[in-house]
């Protein structure tokens, strides 16, 4: 087995998870790279991706097929201005880089949404801390472990 981002790897051990980290060498930093390194469908893909509600970090796991819809978030949340969060901001919070944050297991408690598309697969893959590991959890499962909350997120076109 391959092990994850020291503080991915930390968090699991904390929840008792033992899950199955894949690693591919020619990397899964953008979704489309995972899906075709995993064999799966791009919206089995998790995006993992940190924004700022009024200057606010917040997480939300979108499907890789689609786009978060920034508005949506922001009446979601009930704040006057959504922003994406810099590499600075998702690293400060996460303590993970773009490209490789997973859902949870953050330096920081983070407010969560989970976009409901997650919940049309058996099975979903996301970053495991680092752009080249991923693993593979039930959307279910995932949303829990995040600590997450269901919301339609997502651009209606995608």
């Amino acid at each position: 087995m391959t092990t994850a981002h020291p503080l991915f790897a930390e968090a699991l051990a904390t929840r008792g998870l033992d899950l199955d980290i894949r690693t591919f060498p020619e990397g899964t930093r953008t979704a489309a790279d995972a899906a075709a390194a995993i064999g799966c469908e791009l919206s089995q893909i998790v995006k993992s991706l940190v924004f700022a509600a009024d200057g606010v970090p917040v997480l939300v796991l979108m499907d890789g097929a689609s786009r978060v819809d920034v508005d949506a978030v922001r009446r979601e949340l009930g704040a006057g201005k959504v922003t994406r969060a810099d590499a600075a901001l998702v690293r400060e919070t996460t303590g993970y880089a773009i490209g490789g944050v997973p859902p949870f297991g953050h330096r920081t408690r983070t407010r969560v949404l989970a976009d409901r598309s997650l919940l049309a697969h058996q099975v979903v893959w996301a970053a495991a801390g680092t752009p080249h590991t991923v693993f593979p959890m039930p959307p279910a499962e995932l949303i829990a472990q995040a600590g997450a909350t269901q919301a339609d997120v997502r651009e209606a076109n995608g």
